[in-house]
């Protein structure tokens, strides 16, 4: 009898060995899996759906919803984000606008490639082209982060299509003071590069102040994505780095703009904010207790300050 129980309890061990084994392995995959799942289903519900863009070198990942008819809104995430970061704050769009969000070159479903160029005016030029694809003729641009610099390129690069411009926490210009990350970065760490987990544990809470909820299994995916895409963000950051900031062009910038910033963002100094404000037509709005990521943090708020901008806008044109 004592052999059979021994052979029992090895065989137990076994199976608790190879359940263990199983779980790591597919613990990340299954909360990649959670997530997308649930953005797929919110996106149907707020009355946004998946398109594939051509522009030649690559195909877009598009978020498309509203109205074909009506004015167009394109929504710019940032450097590492992916368009589905808007689509709580899209919500409050599509009932009165065409609202396209696409992925960037790097980002998300549109993928990565060494050839690219990742720089700035490259990226605003795909916009253009996504616009030209779709036949849209003008657009008011909204971004955060990098992608609120490739809005602002946009708006000086290519005035004829542009409406107006939203910047919301938005590289592009000097900052009057060093953010936590320009600390970071003096001292030779980028929060961006990671190599654990425990990287992304510390890196999360510099992009906001306040997160929306998400369960422990879905933000260990995400860590492992950020690691895995390590070589590419490096890259992409490269040429973001290399491209030229907007101060000496600020003033040429004729389109109604709309400067958004959470006070507590850790990633670019809410003083920035004032650097921007050297547009000639331009709002400012800063939230208290609010991080790099207002329209994730607050989408309703958020969005509910961006059309008030737009009708106003709509009233008095530049």
């Amino acid at each position: 009898m004592k052999p059979l129980l021994k052979r029992s309890s090895q065989i137990l061990l076994i199976l608790l060995l190879l359940t263990a084994a199983w779980a790591a392995w597919t613990y990340p995959k299954i909360g990649a899996l959670s997530y997308r799942l649930t953005m797929a289903i919110e996106a149907r519900l707020y009355g946004l759906h998946p398109i594939q863009v051509e522009i030649g070198e690559m195909t877009l990942a598009v978020y498309e919803g509203g109205a074909a008819d009506a004015e167009t809104v394109i929504l710019i995430h940032g450097y590492s984000a992916e368009n589905e970061h808007w689509l709580r704050f899209a919500r409050h769009l599509v009932d009165d606008y065409h609202v396209l969000i696409p992925d960037l070159a790097g980002h998300g479903d549109t993928g990565y490639q060494t050839r690219w160029d990742f720089g700035i005016a490259a990226q605003a030029r795909r916009i253009k082209q996504m616009m030209d694809q779709l036949g849209v003729v003008d657009a008011h641009l909204v971004g955060n982060s990098m992608g609120g610099f490739i809005a602002a390129h946009f708006v000086w690069a290519y005035p004829e299509y542009s409406l107006t411009a939203t910047l919301i926490d938005a590289a592009g210009v000097q900052s009057p003071q060093a953010s936590d990350r320009d600390r970071m970065l003096a001292r030779g760490e980028d929060p961006f590069s990671m190599h654990t987990r425990e990287d992304f544990k510390r890196f999360y809470p510099m992009t906001m102040a306040q997160p929306p909820w998400a369960p422990a299994f879905v933000l260990d995916a995400q860590a492992e994505a950020y690691i895995a895409r390590r070589d590419a963000l490096e890259h992409i950051m490269r040429d973001l780095m290399n491209s030229e900031p907007l101060d000496a062009h600020l003033g040429e910038i004729q389109v109604p703009t709309l400067i958004l910033w959470g006070r507590e963002d850790r990633l670019i100094h809410f003083s920035t904010s004032q650097s921007w404000s050297a547009l000639p037509a331009s709002q400012i709005t800063i939230w208290d207790g609010i991080g790099h990521m207002p329209h994730v943090e607050i989408p309703r708020i958020s969005a509910e300050r961006l059309r008030l901008f737009l009708e106003g806008s709509r009233r008095n044109p530049a």
